[in-house]
Parts: C-alpha cells; structure tokens; sequence
C-alpha cells in the first residue's frame, strides 16, 4: 500500500493538484505511525493493526486521486466511498482512544472506569473528533474560497456533514463493542509506558 501511496503522490505532483500531494503526503506519514510506534517507544503493533491503520489512510488517499481511466474521483464517483472511509477512519482514532482509556483505567490506581462507562467515553470522542473534522473542512474550503485555489478536503454540504457523523459512529461504536478483543496488548503497553514515565 506504501508503494502505490508513493505512486499515488506522484500522479498528484504530475497532475499539480495541492488536493492529492497533501492527501496522499499525510496518508504515508500515517502508514509509517505504526512502525516508528513500535521502533521508538517499544509499543507492539500487531499486523492486523497495522493493515487496520494502514487500510483507513490509503483507501482516503486513492479516493483523493482516483483510478486512471475514470473522470472524477472516488469520493465523487461512488457515493458509498466516503461513508467506507469515515467509518474506517474513526474506528482508528477510536481505537487510539480506546487503547489510551483503557491503559489509563487498567494502570493507574486513582482512576477507574467502569467498561460501559469506557464505551461511551470513545463514542463521544469520537463524535468530538468527527466534529472537530468537519470544522477543520469547513475551515479549509472557506480558505481556499477566499484565495482562489481549490481545497484540500471537500466538504459536500449539510447532509453530507450529517451522513459523515453518523458512519463516524458507526465506526466508534464498532471499537466501543469489540475494542477489547483487539486492543489488549496495545492498551498493556500503552499502560506500562504511562507507568514508566
């Protein structure tokens, strides 16, 4: 996926669209997270983390660019693309979310949080979070409205904003039912590095 994201970029600097540079640019950075997570602070990645992590930030990238050959990009050719996307991506920072809730209840004695308590604390951040994004695309196509270029998220309108917080939570609430079967040795780690510190 690393190999085609960097195919990716190229298309978007031969094309001269900011759009797919900044996408495809952040959507490398991400894939390496989970190695530098692993290298540098001891945390384990299991492979399907990893491809979990990986898969959310290059399935937005090739939606930011396209398939050669088809006019328009995914996210406006399929409309199921950018619900595919919102919950995938919110089920990983749900999962950050989780795996850092969860190493702070389990490893520090002043803290406890109930496991339903636990599931509604990541549905929330990630409502907050989806928000937060949502804000951030409004933000960024004013920008560009305002200086003539063209934006580095699309924001689509009030429905597409309304749909995009619900796949959100759709995807935090996935994490929020079976987070803890995934998530145990991240949120171990996690715990004994906040303990170390």
């Amino acid at each position: 996926m690393e190999i085609t994201l960097v195919g990716l970029l190229f298309i978007g600097i031969e094309r001269g669209s900011v759009g797919v540079i900044v996408n495809t640019g952040v959507a490398l950075a991400v894939t390496r997270l989970p190695s530098i997570l692993k290298r540098d602070y001891g945390i384990p990645m299991d492979p399907r983390i990893t491809l979990w992590i990986t898969s959310a930030a290059f399935l937005h990238a090739l939606g930011t660019v396209g398939i050669p050959g088809i006019t328009g990009n995914l996210y406006r050719r399929l409309g199921w693309w950018d619900h595919m996307t919102h919950a995938l991506s919110a089920s990983v920072v749900a999962a950050a979310g989780y795996a850092t809730v969860r190493a702070i209840d389990e490893h520090s004695e002043d803290v406890y949080l109930p496991p339903r308590f636990i599931a509604v604390i990541i549905l929330l951040f990630v409502l907050a979070f989806g928000v937060l994004w949502e804000l951030l695309e409004f933000a960024i196509g004013l920008g560009a409205a305002a200086f003539g270029t063209s934006s580095v998220l699309t924001q689509y309108g009030v429905y597409d904003t309304l749909r995009d917080l619900v796949y959100n939570s759709f995807g935090g609430l996935l994490v929020a039912i079976w987070g803890g079967v995934y998530l145990t040795d991240l949120s171990k780690a996690l715990g004994e590095r906040f303990r170390s510190d």
